[in-house]
């Protein structure tokens, strides 16, 4: 690894938003009203062009990036994974930020570095973390490290409490250690079964009789009643007992365990057992280790979930009751908020919907890129907060917990007619212990918002830009968050001065950026990349215009000495709507702006996930397809890669302009990419490919069977090709529940639009894929085969999940493609 040292001036020269420098926003000559951004590419005057092979052989030769980084607890130094070259396996580095070299952590070291999810103690003097399953403590002023526990039972979930202990757990128990005597005691036992009914009486006829008539059943029947209430007795008179076993009923599974900070309460949360997948859902594996085929265990299908509520439980550890809160407070809580939607699908059947109010099944959050818990203490441990939402997805809900009546305080509802998104739900509690700070979409983006528990919420940030991220720093009295203020597609760190509501940016570096906070609160560890560099880590003071230190080199010099068209990213004018559609555009290395006379190929590329931006600043999780793209524009062709409507960083109502029609918007904002691409590009329109993966290649799918006349050949993989058999918590979200809402899926699937193929399609299909199901490409071929369709051909990736893993996949996969456009366009 190479240390390099940037002074503030350095920085700000090298890095700022300006002409003729980094990265760089103009009004495009091509076309007045578009503004375009570009950014500086160290490869444009590499020596060896990019090849096909190259692009998709093992990424280790562009870059071994530092993985899974964090702080070490007395914030002087950063530890980080690498991958070794040539293995999957990983190194553990350590870095200090002083500007020495790093150096490799060896095993017997490992349990002593932390761990990126350790905790603290309030005055952060002493850091607590899990290494295999075992307990350790550092204390960080007197640099001693004691290991609390040896045991193949895996400890988690460690909390230091008001009194200085500190809690794990083990399976459904919760211990606590008093860390200057050592002594551990269990504060709770979590049951999934009903309570013992100890010894009862005889009930039926013939078993008093038993008792009457038979002596020794009679006495063994005493016999255990005195032991019953001998044990009874010593329980409730001898402190030494353990006593607070809890039983949360059987046929029960634990969702959630959160215990107060002060540990005289818990929340608990349950729901009834239920499988993940029916006996049905199996994924065929035909190439395994003894030549037979494994039956691989699939998740069950959106048409195949049934609606499910959870129970939230308050137990008192102290006098050892528990009881289940209900959700009647909560604002809309039996609404019948499909209402609309299935009158439509009753009027198409000819039947009328009469709409009742009903409650609802709710359940905690799940945030799907959260590194917290959907319940939130506050540190004196006086106050809980639970962020939780409806199974039909249109509600989330922050409740407190009014202890002393037992019931939910409802703090904050948002409701989204589409569904409510499944990020940005960052919340938790201020270090007054009485305000809730949480992120939310209600004016349209997701901003910072804080409420006092009987108060009204403040909104602290305004603008068309996404708030993400949130650190609370107590000692600094602010709020850390990601934003992209500046640009779409540039993230930068910023902080939110609780005291006077302002907020300030912390980084300027122009690309992706994503930070950690230090243990003492004054440093940032950033991971930060650029369209052409992958991520890196920096180091900076946590203040404005602090200098910046790179503590990491990890690109390859054959990476570097490798030519590459870089794409620049253009605002393409919609004509759907007033934002504009961003859009990375790789122009063909032999073209000038306002050139004539020519008539160019062109591809556009479709983003996989739906809700995902590809069009920002900064190294793509899609390297292989820029490299991919560089490759064509090299040869003439202008290539085009959207964040069309339903793409994430752009606002509520982008991410929900597919509500109930996928397919439809998208193909939309296509349409005017190829309208722009030939305005200013000199595109010929009847020369236009499309392709992608995932959410692409069911994009390709909408697009060649609804809109024929917009490209002239496609290419599909790992596809969806019908909504019904996807998963509950994605498709749900976007077009309800199949058995609500069939007139969305038919209308957004493309196996109901199989009739309208016309041009080339090519579908690449892994076999072990346990996202998007290899059926979707039986089903979908076997339509076209009954259609009489003769223009589409399958290639099959027999050991490839959704992600391929293989570069030999990978090369067959791209040469496919490749050949595809070059004979079809």
């Amino acid at each position: 690894m190479k240390n390099k040292s940037l002074v503030a001036l350095a920085i700000t020269a090298s890095l700022t938003l300006t002409a003729c420098q980094t990265t760089q926003i103009t009004q495009a000559t091509v076309a007045p009203s578009v503004e375009v951004i570009n950014q500086a590419n160290p490869n444009q005057t590499a020596e060896k062009n990019i090849t096909l092979e190259q692009a998709m052989a093992h990424p280790d030769w562009i870059a071994r990036s530092a993985e899974r980084s964090y702080w070490a607890a007395d914030s002087s130094s950063v530890f980080y994974a690498q991958k070794q070259a040539g293995s999957e396996l990983r190194d553990i580095f350590h870095q200090p930020i002083s500007g020495e070299q790093a150096h490799l952590v060896s095993d017997e070291k490992r349990h002593q570095i932390g761990s990126r999810s350790a905790v603290f103690n309030q005055d952060k003097s002493l850091q607590a973390y899990v290494f295999k399953g075992n307990v350790f403590v550092n204390n960080i002023k007197k640099s001693t490290l004691t290991q609390l526990t040896r045991s193949n039972e895996r400890a988690s979930d460690l909390q230091f409490l008001t009194t200085g202990e500190l809690v794990y757990r083990q399976g459904n128990g919760f211990f606590a250690v008093n860390l200057t005597s050592g002594f551990t005691q269990q504060l709770v036992q979590l049951n999934l079964a009903d309570e013992p009914k100890g010894v009862t009486e005889p009930t039926s006829y013939i078993a008093k009789e038993q008792h009457k008539l038979i002596d020794f059943v009679a006495l063994t029947h005493k016999n255990k009643k005195q032991r019953a209430e001998q044990d009874k007795q010593l329980s409730d008179t001898n402190s030494s007992v353990f006593t607070n076993q809890f039983y949360l009923g059987k046929g029960q599974e634990l969702v959630s365990a959160s215990l107060s900070p002060n540990g005289q309460q818990m929340i608990v949360v349950i729901k009834a057992k239920s499988s993940w997948r029916d006996d049905s859902d199996i994924m065929p594996n035909y190439i395994t280790q003894d030549a037979g085929i494994e039956s691989v265990p699939a998740r069950r299908r959106v048409a195949d979930e049934k609606s499910s509520g959870s129970t939230v439980l308050m137990l008192d550890l102290d006098k050892k009751t528990q009881t289940a809160l209900t959700f009647d407070t909560l604002p809309g809580f039996d609404e019948d908020v499909l209402a609309s939607v299935k009158s439509e699908n009753y009027a198409r059947d000819g039947k009328t919907y009469k709409s009742e109010r009903k409650a609802r099944d709710i359940n905690l959050m799940m945030d799907w890129g959260w590194s917290q818990t959907a319940i939130q203490w506050n540190a004196a441990g006086d106050q809980v907060a639970l962020m939780l939402e409806a199974w039909d997805n249109k509600d989330r809900w922050i409740a407190t917990v009014d202890f002393e009546n037992a019931r939910f305080v409802s703090q904050h509802r948002l409701h989204d007619t589409a569904w409510v998104n499944y990020t940005y739900n960052d919340y938790g509690w201020l270090a007054d212990n009485s305000t809730l700070y949480f992120l939310s979409e209600e004016s349209g983006y997701s901003h910072i918002y804080t409420k006092q528990l009987n108060g009204k919420p403040q909104q602290h940030t305004q603008g068309q830009f996404v708030v993400s991220n949130l650190t609370l720093d107590t000692k600094n009295n602010r709020l850390i968050y990601k934003a992209n203020k500046k640009h779409p597609g540039i993230y930068e760190v910023y902080q939110l001065d609780l005291a006077n509501k302002t907020s300030t940016a912390l980084t300027e570096l122009n690309g992706m950026t994503d930070y950690q906070l230090s243990p003492d609160s004054q440093k940032l560890l950033l991971t930060h990349s650029k369209l052409v560099s992958p991520p890196e880590l920096f180091v900076a003071n946590a203040e404005p215009n602090a200098p910046i230190t790179q503590l990491t080199d990890t690109v390859t010099e054959q990476f570097k000495q490798t030519q590459l068209i870089a794409p620049k990213i253009v605002a393409v004018p919609s004509s759907h709507t007033s934002q504009p559609i961003y859009a990375k555009v790789y122009y063909p290395a032999d073209y000038v702006p306002g050139e004539q006379g020519k008539n160019r190929k062109a591809v556009i590329f479709n983003h996989g996930a739906g809700y995902l931006q590809n069009s920002h600043l900064g190294w793509s999780g899609y390297f292989r397809e820029f490299m991919f793209h560089s490759l064509l524009a090299s040869e003439g062709y202008v290539v085009m890669d959207m964040d069309y409507r339903a793409s994430k960083g752009y606002g509520r109502d982008w991410r929900t302009a597919i509500y109930r029609h996928m397919g439809k918007p998208e193909i939309e904002d296509l349409a005017d990419g190829i309208t722009w691409m030939v305005d200013n590009v000199n595109v010929n329109k009847d020369a236009v490919g499309t392709y992608g993966g995932s959410y692409g290649g069911f994009m390709t799918f909408m697009a060649l069977m609804t809109r024929p006349e917009l490209f002239q050949a496609g290419a599909a993989l790992r596809p969806v090709s019908d909504w019904a058999h996807y998963n509950a918590p994605y498709t749900s979200n976007i077009l309800n529940h199949p058995d609500v809402d069939p007139i969305a899926y038919e209308r957004s699937s493309p196996i109901y639009f199989a009739q309208g193929l016309e041009d080339p399609l090519l579908i690449n299909a892994p076999m072990v894929d346990d996202n998007v199901f290899f059926q979707d490409v039986v089903r979908l071929v076997q339509r076209f085969i009954e259609l009489e369709k003769e223009d589409f051909e399958t290639a099959i990736y027999p050991v490839e999940p959704h992600g391929f893993r293989q570069p030999s996949g990978w090369l067959d996969e791209y040469r496919r493609i490749y050949k595809l456009f070059k004979e079809n366009l």
